[in-house]
């Protein structure tokens, strides 16, 4: 079994944003030195100018994207409604049949919908800055990225939309 723990942010609407990720499992490997053990990960990202939805996608998309294997069986813990009332309610399938018309974030949409079939996922939603631990530290992962300008990416798709 594995836990994601995702969480975005970003310093206004759009504005510079960041994600955090942590991916989390027990070793199952051919090693037995590190079988049964926790192993856990660390993922973040900033950019220059984005949203907060993008980066609660993205957070999301990265940590499945660090997957080695299809077909895993993943938990994935968010504080964004955004993102799981969109997968849960079904609501991101009718956008894609309308074409995402009248819908923003597309391109992050297609990736966490394909990223999405190949593996067993449940989703839990948790309360933002309500002292989980791990939502703490993924906020804390995501602020921290967002006001790194050295290390800024550039949201091409986003920016492009943008002007």
């Amino acid at each position: 079994m594995i836990e994601l723990y995702t969480d975005g942010a970003s310093s206004g609407n759009p504005g510079p944003g960041g994600y955090g990720t942590i991916l989390r499992t027990v070793y199952q490997g051919s090693n037995p030195v590190f079988q049964g053990k926790l192993i856990e990960k660390e993922f973040s990202g900033g950019f220059r100018k984005t949203t907060n939805n993008r980066m609660e996608l993205l957070a999301v998309i990265i940590g499945l994207e660090a997957l080695k294997n299809t077909n895993q069986r993943v938990t994935i813990y968010s504080d964004s409604k955004y993102v799981i009332d969109a997968i849960e309610k079904k609501w991101v399938y009718g956008w894609i049949q309308k074409g995402f018309q009248g819908k923003k974030n597309k391109d992050l949409w297609m990736r966490l919908v394909n990223l999405y079939k190949q593996h067993q996922i449940k989703l839990v939603w948790v309360k933002g800055h309500a002292g989980h631990p791990l939502n703490e530290r993924c906020d804390q992962l995501a602020v921290k990225a967002s006001k790194d300008k050295a290390n800024w990416q550039v949201d091409t798709v986003f920016e492009a939309l943008a002007d």
